[in-house]
Parts: structure tokens; sequence; C-alpha cells
């Protein structure tokens, strides 16, 4: 069974994309923040994160630059899903070593299709 992690300070969007990728037979993790993302890392090495950008005490660029120093986490793929959709914003993300960044609001099954992309 494939994990996968969402990390979104909007509990809407959790809750959707939770209900989604369980009946997709993911198993599926939450963090509100990217404080309690990172706390998840150390134990849990998920397959895909779904990131915010803006959240509360760490942000989803700062979360990334620790995933991507941490070893057990380099077969991670990391989606950005933000309301940030600035061409500068999604720069910054993918040099930071985002595999893909999508933008708010958004398709559920576009973010499905995106995750079995880079799954496969």
């Amino acid at each position: 069974m494939k994990k996968i992690l969402i990390v979104d300070d909007e509990p809407n969007i959790v809750m959707s994309l939770e209900y989604t990728f369980k009946k997709s037979n993911y198993e599926v993790f939450i963090a509100r923040d990217g404080q309690e993302a990172l706390e998840l890392l150390k134990t849990t090495y998920p397959d895909v994160i779904i990131l915010d950008v803006m959240m509360p005490l760490v942000d989803g660029y700062a979360t990334l630059e620790q995933i991507r120093k941490d070893s057990n986490l380099t077969h991670t793929k990391v989606i950005f899903l933000s309301a940030k959709n600035k061409e500068s914003d999604i720069e910054k993300g993918m040099a930071l070593g985002a595999d893909a960044y999508l933008t708010k609001p958004f398709s559920i099954k576009k973010v499905v299709d995106q995750v079995a992309e880079l799954l496969t």
C-alpha cells in the first residue's frame, strides 16, 4: 500500500484529499503545518507528500528544504499544492526540489492523476 502525507492547514482540503486517497487504497497521513510534517517524517516515510506553501509555524518551502536533506526520504515525491500561483512561486518550489506544483483552486482528479504519474 502506497503512503501519502497531506500537509495543509485548510481542513476542507485535507478532508477531501484524505477521503479520495483512502478510497484509492493509499495509507494517508495528515499534518496541519510544516513542523508537524517534519515530526511525522522522523518515523514515517511516505511515497508522496502533498504540501501547501502558506502554513503557520514552518512554511512549505522550509519544509521541503528539510525533506530534501533527509536521506530516508530520497525516494519521496513532493507535490506543492498552493494558492501561490505566480511564476516566481512555482519556480522557487521547483528549484527547492518539488516534483510538481499544482495551484489552488484545484481539481481532485488532477491531484490524483499527478500522484499516479509520479509513482509510475
